[in-house]
C-alpha cells in the first residue's frame, strides 16, 4: 500500500461532498446540487433526480424526476421511430 494507509483511509481523499452521481447508467456523471435544492440536473445527460439532505451539505440521490424521465423517453423514442422510417425510405 502506498503510505502504509487502509484502504478506507486511502479511498477518503477521493470522497467528494455535496455531489450525487447521476443514476442514469449510461451516463454516471457527477451532479453538484444547489443547497436544500430538492431537485437536481445532470449537466450530461439531462436526468433530472429528487434529492434528500441527510444533513447540510451531505446530499443523496431520492429518485427520479418522473416526469423528466419521461419525457427524455419520448424524446428518444420518437428519433428511434424518425430513424426507422427514414431508412425505410431509402430503401
Amino acid at each position: 500500500m502506498s503510505e502504509d494507509r487502509s484502504t478506507a483511509e486511502s479511498l477518503r481523499s477521493t470522497r467528494t461532498y455535496g455531489q450525487v452521481r447521476c443514476m442514469n447508467p449510461s451516463c454516471m456523471g457527477r451532479i453538484t446540487p444547489d443547497p436544500g435544492a430538492p431537485k437536481a440536473k445532470c449537466p450530461r445527460c439531462g436526468s433530472e433526480w429528487r434529492i434528500f439532505w441527510v444533513k447540510p451539505g451531505f446530499p443523496r440521490v431520492k429518485g427520479p424526476v418522473w416526469e423528466t424521465s419521461q419525457k427524455l423517453a419520448q424524446e428518444k423514442w420518437a428519433a428511434i421511430q424518425a430513424q426507422a422510417q427514414q431508412k425505410k425510405e431509402e430503401n
